[in-house]
């Protein structure tokens, strides 16, 4: 974990793992530039906020972000408290070299480590929380199914597990064509345009199919959380949006 200032970046991944496949926040590596000014624009940081707030985390919690991307999360973690310990996990080696730049800009102590959902870096019972936002459907059943099983590993009992996703019922589909847009080349109009048509895109999209109705909650119950739960959800712009806990038993 990381400590004082201090911004690493730890490669984690095995040999096995070097030419693994993953996809990436922004869908595609090319439009990684545009990826915070795409979830500014968005909305994204709400969702991040109302997260740290649903955790509760507390000064000296380790906190492991699963698939941090370029650290929005868990830098709304370190505003909220200061004092957590916070690695980011992702396999992106570019968003993590973002998110460095980042966490120095801001003068926080982060662990960017370099690997996949269903390998948390941590030892057994070592975390207080695993916290991941718009990241799980991203990643392929069996994946899923291994990175909850590795949360329950990793998290000391009473440790707790907080996902945001997309959940719930499957979103309503908007008809994008009838938005109107306003003229000229701004780079915040472009991307306000390609934000309005993303409800329906989600709506369609097999990958956060994984997601619906209560296929989180159901995740983490089969990997051994008793308390899995939907302790929030919002209508965000991209559709419904979930906010999942689970607690690892104590006995």
């Amino acid at each position: 974990m990381a400590a004082s200032t201090d911004v690493r970046i730890i490669d984690r991944r095995t040999p096995e793992d070097r030419d693994r496949p993953f996809l990436p926040g922004a869908g595609k590596t090319w439009l990684l530039p545009l990826y915070d000014t795409f979830s500014r624009v968005a909305g994204v940081r709400a969702l991040h906020v109302r997260a740290v707030e649903l955790a509760g985390i507390e000064p000296g919690h380790s906190v492991v972000d699963v698939g941090c991307g370029t650290g929005n999360l868990s830098f709304a973690v370190l505003a909220a408290q200061p004092r957590a310990r916070v690695t980011g996990l992702d396999p992106d080696a570019d968003a993590l070299r973002r998110a460095a730049r980042k966490a120095r800009r801001r003068g926080v102590a982060l662990t960017l480590v370099r690997g996949y959902a269903d390998r948390i870096p941590a030892a057994d019972a070592a975390l207080d929380h695993v916290v991941s936002s718009l990241a799980l459907h991203h990643v392929d059943d069996d994946g899923r199914t291994a990175f909850a099983r590795d949360a329950l590993r990793a998290l000391r009992p009473g440790g707790r597990v907080t996902v945001v996703d997309f959940g719930g019922p499957a979103p309503d589909v908007e008809q994008a064509g009838h938005q109107t847009h306003a003229p000229g080349h701004n780079p915040v109009h472009a991307i306000r345009r390609l934000v309005r048509p993303m409800r329906s895109r989600v709506a369609s999209s097999p990958v956060v199919a994984r997601n619906h109705g209560d296929a989180i909650v159901a995740l983490l119950a089969g990997a051994g959380f008793g308390d899995a739960r939907e302790v929030a959800h919002t209508d965000h712009r991209f559709g419904r949006v979930t906010f999942v806990q689970a607690t690892r038993p104590t006995n």
